[in-house]
């Protein structure tokens, strides 16, 4: 257990969310004695921490325990850490090209050690159940909380009782089991699982865990905050003197409960305070539009969520239908400071999932993808503008169980042997294949190639085009760097579809295309144009009838392209027959 002393006593109080009644902090944390509310604000000494956190941040390591001062447990001895925080923050290279977004970052989650942003939350409030004496917990939860949460109360010595609703996978159900936690499967949707761990609870007398209700949980998303603040201010700078850190102008996450947005608001509110950042983020967060209901209230002005009693959605890890007090609390922050509730079908979500695995490499899970599934929309929407500073959530890694993320020839076999068929020998067994016939089998693989001439004088442009034609396998692909290049490839390997960029060295776009039309042999191949420039009329007009698609750079998904290449390649198809 890694232990980091804390350079400044514990300096903590609890506010009352609803009456604004002060008094210490406690655990576990108790209702207000003036109005019974259970919603407990932890407030810190940020004047005192904020002089002497600078010095003291340079000696932590870069995990979410370094930014201990402002954080609910007072004796360290009880800190359960297995390494939580301290993910990368990474600049999306491809699909910020494909967007046109060149500040779009990616807070990786993955990376904690159950693979989910839930570890922050299991790391904090089972340190502080370890603190309060707790022996036993219960806890209701899609997946990835009873994960993270028995990871941490395996290595806290807590018995763990989890409550899981009926369509939570198997085989997630089966971790959970493995870390020795008692697991009970709920016949019914999240809501009404959650009632049934809390008459457990009752009935057994065991603490539950409150949820988004708990500070511990709220006040752990903090420390997103305050990574991505320090992440940014080193990879694009401070944003002016006297600001060390640095905030997005957009923070977008994937919501059912709201805990994840609120701790990261928090976050940047207390970092304001402080004199560390210039101003707050915006909060983008996205819902399933199969259970939707903060969106659905959001959209109509009401300050209380419409509760969704049937959520119909294959994201069952935000599937949750009544979300309590945060959508309340997100209602006025949003309308005070700006920010949108935005939903999106399943449809956009799974595209999405395919784009970033594709795209940016990285396989995440249905609820990360939401999240970027609504930032394609907002963009379109013109919501969030292309040039600002974007950080999406991804929240967790995508697991073996999600079967229908693929379709039915995900898989190509090759033989490379005699396959036995049955229990009794072959009294000649045929002799296993030759190179030759290996060769033939993997020539299948690309039987319906046809080749696509890439010419585009940005090497990562290409790059991309590239990236996104091979992950679909069907294209044989040549390139070239200039106009005039181009041409000459063009005419050496006769493509059956052109990718061509406007500006390039040498000879532009326009040239290429006209010495195109007046080549017999080449007049009638298709031309897809793909640009970062601003047509004007005149562009327009001499374009007009000399190509069959447009295409925008950075206001194009990779889909609009494959979709338009299809078409053209059908085309040609029907003509020759």
């Amino acid at each position: 257990m890694q232990i980091i002393p804390p350079a400044i006593p514990m300096d903590i109080e609890l506010e009352c969310g609803d009456c604004g009644y002060v008094q210490p902090f406690s655990i576990p944390t108790p209702v207000c004695p003036k109005c019974g509310q259970d919603w407990m604000e932890a407030r810190y000494n940020y004047e005192r921490i904020s002089r002497l956190w600078p010095d003291i941040l340079r000696q932590r390591p870069f995990t979410m325990w370094r930014y201990r001062e402002l954080l609910p447990i007072r004796n360290d001895n009880y800190q359960i850490t297995m390494g939580e925080g301290g993910t990368a923050l990474l600049r999306a290279n491809n699909l910020g090209m494909m967007l046109g977004t060149p500040n779009l970052f990616i807070k990786d989650e993955r990376q904690n050690p159950t693979n989910s942003f839930k570890d922050r939350q299991a790391a904090l409030v089972i340190s502080m159940m370890k603190e309060a004496g707790v022996t036993e917990l219960v806890v209701a939860s899609t997946g990835n909380v009873a994960i993270s949460y028995s990871a941490y109360s395996t290595h806290a010595g807590i018995k763990l009782w989890t409550f899981l609703p009926s369509l939570v996978p198997p085989e997630k159900m089966r971790e959970i089991a493995i870390y020795g936690s008692e697991v009970i499967k709920v016949t019914a949707n999240y809501d009404e699982t959650k009632k049934v761990a809390q008459q457990f609870a009752v009935h057994k007398g065991i603490m539950v865990d409150k949820g988004i209700r708990n500070v511990g949980t709220r006040e752990s998303m903090k420390t997103i905050a305050y990574e991505v603040a320090e992440q940014l201010a080193i990879q694009l700078g401070p944003p002016q003197p006297g600001f060390p850190w640095r905030a997005p102008d957009w923070y977008i996450q994937a919501v059912s409960g709201g805990m994840g947005p609120i701790g990261f608001w928090k976050g940047f509110d207390e970092l304001y305070r402080m004199g560390l950042v210039d101003r707050i983020p915006k909060l983008a967060l996205i819902q399933a539009d199969g259970c939707a209901p903060m969106v659905n209230a959001f959209h109509k002005n009401h300050a209380e969520a419409e509760i969704v009693s049937n959520p119909k959605t294959r994201v069952i890890t935000i599937a949750t239908g009544a979300p309590g007090p945060a959508y309340t609390y997100l209602y006025h922050i949003m309308r005070e400071q700006g920010g949108i509730f935005e939903a999106v079908p399943d449809e956009e979500t799974f595209r999405a999932l395919h784009i970033l695995a594709k795209i940016e490499g990285l396989s995440i899970e249905p609820a990360a993808a939401v999240a970027f599934a609504g930032l394609f929309k907002l963009l379109n929407k013109g919501i969030i503008k292309r040039n600002e500073v974007i950080i999406v959530n991804c929240s967790g890694h995508t697991f073996p169980v999600e079967k229908f993320l693929l379709d039915d020839d995900w898989l190509k076999v090759v033989p490379a042997g005699p396959i036995e068929t049955s229990v009794q020998p072959s009294p000649e067994p045929a002799p296993p294949p030759s190179s030759e016939d290996i060769l033939g089998a993997l020539d299948q693989l690309d039987a319906r190639v046809r080749r696509i001439a890439i010419i585009e004088d940005n090497p990562e442009a290409a790059r991309l085009l590239r990236r996104i034609l091979q992950t679909h396998g069907e294209f044989q692909i040549v390139e070239a760097h200039t106009g005039k290049e181009g041409l000459e490839l063009i005419r050496s390997t006769v493509p059956d579809v052109v990718l061509l960029d406007l500006m390039m060295p040498d000879m532009d776009g326009f040239a290429v295309i006209d010495a195109l039309k007046q080549d017999a042999r080449l007049k009638d191949l298709p031309v897809i144009v793909i640009t970062a420039k601003e047509l004007t009329a005149k562009d327009k007009h001499r374009l007009q009838g000399q190509i069959q698609i447009l295409l925008q750079k950075g206001s194009f998904m990779d889909e609009d392209l494959l979709q338009g290449i299809t078409a053209l390649l059908g085309k040609d198809e029907e003509e020759s027959l």
